[in-house]
């Protein structure tokens, strides 16, 4: 029936459409901290922990060093909520489906929204749970949104990374808010309006994204949201058994083995790829997460205070995070290169997907690598590059975390096993805050000494790569071996 086909192509491609969208302008706005601080600070925030202090040549000077721990403060524990309760939410996902885990994300987003926009300098506090919960209904939108790429068949790791890299650049979300308060629009004015926008977020809940789950592979004709019919093969099914719709959805994203084969939960923790895959996300993040919630007081050092060369290389921050969602599908192009070629006999598709990770893995580690050296560099003109490496590197480290956890391991945990791994590595980056009090204190806000430990420290991501390297290699020389044998016992 050409005309359903007709149909059902044009709901996947607005799915897909209205995903990015989602993910682009709301999903990750909490990692666009840096210039909402330059709006909070403008409004006062915490601006009773400023002092007076004696600087040089005995000169009064305003130190606000207690303002800027507490604006740390925030962002720490707003993305270490961002990633542990990814965990809960996880074991929400894969238990009660699309529609449940979508509208508890979007209450949490609201009330955020509605915090910060009724918060004000007399009630600074409102920031700790506002942030936090705006960073945890974003995750859920970017959680529920990766299914869409099962939509699409070869292309789903594709489609993975650019959602995550959509997610990156949402970033840039504060900074349109930043440019509209220098405009003249109130801070206030600008999250009512992120509030109202909750009501799309549900017609989208309900029309465009099924109730549990999408499968793959997708079967055919596969049908979703509140206003679609039933394709003849489901409705067949319908009639023999009442509820064949929430089988279908129910089934695990990527069931490509039998059922038996399918390593159990505890399983997939205790194996050495989830061990290694920790330790790569972790130690990357956590050099991410200390730039993103120190590049305010970074700037203020490297400009001598200078309010508007720090405005202008917090909008160059902010609009070099838009390219985010430019960057991430490069991976997925990597991670996707060897579909629809023939693979050498006896490989199976996920020894296949592995293989193509390894170069994804290592790329993503010698970004950080890059990254790290030159933001540990003072000298202001150098970090133009550090941007642009930084939102590549991002962009790389979430698309590609959410894609190996696709292929590496059974489709019927990817909710709990991504929640579970963004939660260990949020217990991580929470070194952050430790970090960024060891600069302000006994180093005396020199952070060399910090930056050159972080940089050794992401030496520890190239161990993954390497891994999965010598595992494939380990697999096919146990394949020639086996059939060499095969062989041998077929000729005598």
């Amino acid at each position: 029936m050409p005309g359903l086909e007709t149909s059902l192509g044009a709901r996947r491609c607005l799915t897909f459409a209205t995903g990015l969208v989602e993910c682009l302008c709301f999903a990750g706005a909490v990692f666009g901290w840096a210039s909402l601080v330059f709006v909070l600070k403008q409004e006062g925030y915490f601006s009773s922990l400023c002092v007076n202090a004696t600087g040089v040549n005995s000169t009064q000077v305003l130190d606000c060093s207690r303002q800027d721990e507490q604006f740390s403060l925030v962002f720490t524990i707003a993305s270490f909520m961002n990633n542990f309760l990814t965990l809960p939410n996880g074991f929400l996902f894969d238990r009660f489906g699309t529609t449940v885990a979508r509208l508890f994300g979007i209450f949490l987003y609201t009330t955020g929204t509605l915090m910060v926009a009724f918060s004000t300098s007399v009630l600074p506090s409102l920031l700790f749970p506002a942030l936090s919960l705006l960073a945890v209904g974003g995750i859920l939108f970017l959680m529920t949104n990766m299914q869409v790429g099962n939509l699409f068949g070869s292309r789903r790791s594709t489609i993975i990374t650019l959602y995550n890299g959509a997610f990156d650049s949402s970033s840039a979300l504060f900074l349109v808010i930043k440019l509209l308060y220098e405009s003249g629009v109130s801070l206030r004015a600008s999250f009512l309006f992120l509030s109202a926008c909750s009501g799309v977020h549900l017609l989208r809940t309900f029309f465009l994204l099924p109730r549990n789950f999408i499968p793959y592979p997708l079967p055919d004709r596969y049908t979703y949201g509140l206003t679609c019919s039933k394709s003849e093969t489901v409705s067949s099914e319908v009639a023999a058994n009442g509820n064949a719709q929430t089988a279908i959805e129910e089934a695990p994203l990527n069931k490509d083995v039998p059922v038996k084969q399918v390593k159990s939960f505890r399983e997939c923790l205790l194996s050495r790829f989830f061990a290694w895959h920790l330790l790569w996300l972790s130690v990357m993040q956590l050099r991410h997460y200390l730039f993103i919630g120190t590049l305010n007081p970074m700037l203020q050092r490297l400009t001598a205070g200078e309010s508007s060369l720090v405005s202008q290389y917090t909008n160059a921050f902010a609009i070099t995070q838009l390219c985010g969602v430019l960057c991430a599908p490069w991976n997925g192009l990597i991670m996707d290169r060897h579909k629809g070629k023939p693979r050498p006999a006896g490989e199976s598709e996920q020894e296949a997907d592995l293989r193509a990770s390894v170069l994804s893995l290592f790329l993503t580690a010698l970004q950080c690598l890059l990254f790290s050296v030159c933001a540990s560099t003072p000298y202001l003109p150098l970090q133009y590059l550090t941007f642009i490496l930084q939102v590549l590197n991002r962009s790389f480290l979430y698309g590609g975390n959410a894609a190996f956890i696709s292929v590496a391991f059974p489709s019927c945990h990817f909710g709990k096993l991504y929640g579970f791994i963004l939660a260990l590595s949020a217990v991580f980056s929470l070194l952050q805050y430790p970090c960024f009090a060891l600069v302000k204190g006994p180093l005396n806000g020199d952070p060399l000494y910090v930056n050159v430990s972080l940089t050794l420290l992401t030496l520890l991501a190239f161990i993954h790569p390497l891994s999965i390297y010598l595992h494939c290699r380990r697999v096919s020389s146990q394949r020639a071996k086996s059939k060499a044998i095969s062989a041998s016992s077929q000729s005598l």
